[in-house]
């Protein structure tokens, strides 16, 4: 049977806040961890699993499961948030879709989630390397599933156009935070752009469902987080996925409060009842987190109910 893979001015300093018992994890560290670990070395790949110092490492690789970062290790972008290198990224490197296919054929995988730096450096943001690497992985492995959580390209709708032509299976692209903090947190970043990529997703290729996934504890408030879910369901997203931001260490932006479980079950039910028909909620949920599994329940969810109408007003103010 295929297994599954699933292939990101500060504020002043403040007081250490103890972690909560429910975001402790186990240090990864099992045979199936250091195999896998390996083998991306063995095969110069990357992960968003890595460089994104993902508190489920431990976990997913133990299964087997990753999320396969391409077009480089260094990001065009300071997010305040992330933790990967910024800077002058390599050139690109063509073979990667090859690489990276010949990967997932090789790990017999059933369902794989593909996301990158961003590279604003590149005329179309690195979109083709995205297109051919469904392309490849499809040639090779057709039956493997493919979910690409991909930049905004700066805003060029034919670079969205280009991997939404390749047919990937689920197209995510992360919403992170609330407008009011997106001068912040993200560096290059734009709300109202965000929201105009997801919706011209919707539009360009209906049938492909589009998925966002949104940090907790960076000083929002509930009410426009709320706000934000209208947006998104304006824009058609119906996937949606909400976890904890953990602060990568004391040069990142500051990580205000933790959120209680009790908190995230309660976002998840307000999400539902705007429309979204699958949403992941919990404090070490992130964007892939459980990938393959969300899928599944979104097309389940679909089957078994018609999506609610998109609530229609304007966005939210934005920078």
């Amino acid at each position: 049977m295929a297994r599954v893979i699933s292939i990101t001015p500060l504020s002043p300093a403040r007081p250490h806040l103890p972690k909560p018992e429910w975001l402790k994890v186990r240090a990864p560290g099992s045979p199936s961890y250091l195999r896998l670990k390996g083998l991306m070395r063995e095969l110069n790949l990357h992960t968003v699993c890595e460089e994104a110092q993902c508190p489920n490492i431990g976990e997913c690789w133990n299964h087997g499961t990753a999320t396969f970062m391409i077009l480089g290790d260094v990001c065009t972008r300071a997010c305040s948030y992330c933790a990967v290198s910024h800077g002058r990224p390599a050139a690109v490197d063509t073979a990667e879709p090859l690489r990276v296919a010949n990967a997932i054929r090789t790990l017999d995988l059933s369902y794989v989630v593909i996301t990158s730096v961003d590279r604003d450096d590149l005329e179309d943001g690195g979109a083709s390397i995205f297109a051919d690497t469904i392309r490849e992985t499809r040639a090779r492995l057709p039956e493997c599933r493919i979910e690409v959580l991909i930049p905004d390209f700066q805003g060029q709708e034919e670079a969205l156009h280009a991997v939404l032509d390749a047919r990937p299976d689920v197209l995510n692209h992360n919403t992170e935070t609330v407008p009011r903090l997106y001068r912040m947190a993200r560096s290059g970043g734009r709300y109202a752009r965000t929201i105009e990529l997801l919706d011209r997703s919707r539009r360009h290729a209906p049938d492909i469902p589009t998925k966002t996934g949104l940090m907790v504890g960076l000083g929002e408030e509930r009410e426009e987080l709320v706000a934000t879910f209208k947006d998104l369901r304006e824009a058609g997203c119906g996937i949606l996925t909400i976890g904890q931001y953990l602060r990568p260490s004391a040069g990142h932006a500051p990580m205000l409060r933790y959120y209680h479980p009790d908190e995230f079950s309660d976002l998840k039910e307000t999400a539902l009842d705007l429309g979204f028909v699958q949403v992941e909620s919990g404090p070490l949920v992130r964007s892939s987190y459980h990938a393959h599994e969300t899928a599944d329940a979104y097309a389940l969810g679909r089957a078994s109910r018609q999506e609610r109408p998109a609530i229609r007003q304007q966005p939210s103010s934005a920078p």
